[in-house]
């Protein structure tokens, strides 16, 4: 299937469930506003998108005190049917009605997948609470939205490599969103949206599709510029003083260099 096919079946299960989705999402936007649908595409077509994955072999391993993941976003190395599923959920029609979910003004998919594009994780892969950098690659619009489609089967919530989002602060306990098979989550993205993923625990993959929205005004007037910032969990404090440090040198550098000492490499060179 092209995007425009698949991109048809995203929206039309959006508008079905439009009313529910719309309040999940407003009920929850004055801390950390998201929403998610399940059995979003046909489960056959799911499978079938799990099944193209690249390996972890295949794909690009960041692992450092931060995070450890790997990640997948030059998309003409993989399989064409990878590269029509994330720009799937650029589709016009799917942005407007994400957008009208989350009572958001006009807001704008990013082509380049700056931060986006595939994601998997395996045994031992985490990622600590952060908030996403606040911007596009060139700083002109604000992230406003970022969406996640699960795609690994019969996946459990004891297995780890679910959603958390800190919605009360780093201090209280997060809520979890499972990473459930064939599931939508999207969920804003600003000054507080403190969120992370838990470590995983089997010997299985967590395959997630990943794209960000952006806006030219940002979710509440008090947002500032800011570096992807990341904190530590709340029993690890000498891991947590350390990513403070981290997190004011590359800040320092943001400073003098506004799109860092070198273009980040995360997005789709057409």
């Amino acid at each position: 299937m092209n995007r425009i096919e698949i991109g048809h079946l995203i929206y039309k299960n959006l508008l079905k469930n439009k009313a529910v989705l719309k309040e999940q999402y407003l009920s929850s936007k004055d801390k950390i506003g998201y929403f998610f649908i399940d059995d979003i595409l046909p489960k056959e077509l799911a499978e079938s998108i799990y099944k193209k994955f690249p390996k972890t072999e295949d794909a690009i391993k960041k692992k450092n005190l931060r995070e450890f993941k790997y990640l997948a976003y030059q998309m003409d190395k993989y399989d064409d049917l990878l590269e029509e599923v994330i720009y799937a959920f650029q589709d016009k029609k799917v942005v407007e009605i994400i957008a009208e979910i989350c009572d958001l003004p006009s807001i704008f998919p990013d082509e380049n997948l700056y931060a986006g594009g595939l994601s998997l994780m395996g045994k031992d892969n985490f990622l600590n609470p952060h908030l996403d950098n606040s911007h596009d690659k060139d700083r002109n619009r604000w992230r406003v939205l970022n969406l996640l489609y699960y795609a690994t089967p019969n996946w459990q919530l004891e297995n780890g490599g679910n959603l958390e989002l800190w919605q009360n602060g780093l201090k209280e306990k997060p809520l979890t969103v499972k990473s459930k098979f064939n599931r939508l989550v999207v969920m804003a993205t600003h000054s507080n949206s403190w969120h992370s993923v838990s470590k995983i625990s089997e010997e299985n993959v967590r395959t997630c599709v990943s794209n960000y929205y952006f806006s030219d005004k940002p979710i509440f007037d008090s947002d500032t510029f800011h570096i992807t910032t990341f904190r530590a969990k709340p029993s690890e404090k000498i891991k947590d003083s350390l990513l403070q440090i981290d997190n004011t040198l590359r800040s320092t550098v943001r400073k003098v260099f506004k799109k860092g000492v070198r273009e980040n490499p995360h997005q789709y060179k057409k």
